[in-house]
C-alpha cells in the first residue's frame, strides 16, 4: 500500500496516481504514524495541515523510516519535513526540497499560501513566495522583465503576509515599478506562472510510482520517549 498526503499543491492529484496509491487530505500530526500502522510501504508527503491544527511529526516520520517504509517528501510540508529528515533516510524531491536541503531557502512561510476548503479543489487564494520566486526568475530569464524589477517584485512579495500575496498586491506595493509599467508587469507575470509547488508534486508522484521493494537505509535507533508512548 502506497499513501499520498496532498491538497492544494496538486488538487488533481488523482489524475497522476496509480491504482495503488491511497490520495488522503493534508497530513496533521499522527497521519504519518496511522498510515504506517495501517500498513503503509511507501508514503508520499506533499501537504500537511498547519496553523490551526499540530503539524506531521518529525518523530512520526522518523517511526516509519525505522520501520522499513519509503517516506518521500516534496513541494509544501513535504519538502520541509524532507530536507529536515533526509540525513535519516527521508527522500527529497524537487526544486524547493533542494533549496531548503542546501539553506538557500530557510523560511518555512515561504510554501504556505491561502485557499479554499477540500470540496471546493482547493482553490488558491494566494500566490506561495516558492511560485513567486520561480515565476519572477522565469520572466527575468526570457527577457520580460528586467533583472531591477526581478529584484523590487521578489522584496515585495516577501514584505507581504502569506495570506495577502497575491499578484495584484505584490505589483501595487512595488514602489520600483511605475503604474503604468506596472500594469504591464502585472500581465507578463500571469500569463508566465511557474507553479513550482506543482511541478514538484507530480515528480513526487511519478518517484512513488517506481516504489516497488524499498528498505531506506537507517542508521540510527528509535527512541520510543515518554512523549511518544503518550502519542
Amino acid at each position: 500500500m502506497k499513501v499520498l498526503f496532498v491538497g492544494p499543491s496538486l488538487p488533481e492529484a488523482g489524475r497522476f496516481v496509480s491504482d495503488d496509491m491511497i490520495v488522503r487530505p493534508p497530513a496533521m500530526q499522527g497521519d504519518v504514524r496511522l498510515a504506517v500502522d495501517q500498513g503503509a510501504r511507501a508514503i508520499g508527503l506533499i501537504d500537511g495541515a498547519f496553523e490551526y491544527v499540530a503539524p506531521v511529526w518529525h518523530k512520526e516520520i522518523l517511526y516509519g523510516l525505522s520501520k522499513g517504509v519509503a517516506v518521500f517528501g516534496a513541494a509544501s510540508m513535504g519538502a520541509l519535513r524532507a530536507a529536515e529528515c533526509h540525513a535519516f533516510g527521508m527522500i527529497g524531491i524537487g526544486k524547493i526540497f533542494a533549496a531548503y536541503a542546501s539553506e538557500t531557502r530557510v523560511d518555512d512561510a515561504d510554501v504556505a499560501l491561502l485557499h479554499g476548503p477540500e470540496e471546493l479543489g482547493y482553490v488558491a487564494i494566494t500566490i506561495p513566495m516558492v511560485n513567486v520566486d520561480a515565476t519572477v526568475t522565469r520572466c527575468c530569464t526570457h527577457g520580460l522583465i528586467c533583472g531591477q524589477e526581478a529584484r523590487h517584485l521578489k522584496t515585495s512579495a516577501r514584505s507581504l503576509f502569506f495570506k495577502a500575496r497575491s499578484w495584484n498586491a505584490i505589483v501595487a506595493n512595488c514602489s520600483g515599478i511605475t503604474s503604468g509599467r506596472g500594469r504591464e508587469v502585472l500581465r507578463i507575470l500571469r500569463h508566465n506562472y511557474l507553479d513550482q509547488k506543482r511541478a514538484d508534486a507530480i515528480a513526487l508522484i511519478d518517484a512513488l510510482r517506481q516504489v516497488d521493494t524499498y528498505s531506506p537505509s537507517t542508521h540510527f535507533e528509535f527512541n520510543r520517549t515518554s512523549l511518544w508512548r503518550d502519542a
